[in-house]
């Protein structure tokens, strides 16, 4: 998966077209939040709705799974998702702005 891990944002973001991808239904969505700013320029984001979902990072012998709440926007990306800053003290992940991949610390 393309996630990009942002960290300056504040919110979870979920691209509609990778719901549908999910085969999660619009149907399963709960009211969103107000519209924010600084995710297209100059312009203001409105989500659609917003979901709640597990998200497990790192592989079966070493791994962390968290419910995570993500707003659902219909526009393009070239990314599936994006998250937050406090997603990398929940996963104890460090980002690598490098190579932009995240190394995931201890069990």
């Amino acid at each position: 998966m393309k996630v990009l891990m942002d960290g300056g944002s504040g919110l979870n973001i979920l691209y509609a077209d990778t719901l549908d991808h999910m085969g999660i239904s619009r149907k399963d969505l709960f009211p969103g939040r107000a519209p924010f700013f600084k995710i297209i320029p100059r312009a203001q984001a409105t989500p659609l709705r917003s979901i709640w979902l597990p998200i497990m990072f790192g592989d079966p012998a070493n791994f962390w799974k968290e419910y995570l709440d993500f707003e659902v926007v219909d526009f393009a990306s070239p990314y599936h998702g994006l998250l937050r800053r406090p997603c990398y003290g929940m996963f104890i992940a460090i980002p690598y702005y490098g190579c932009l991949k995240l190394k995931i610390l201890g069990p």
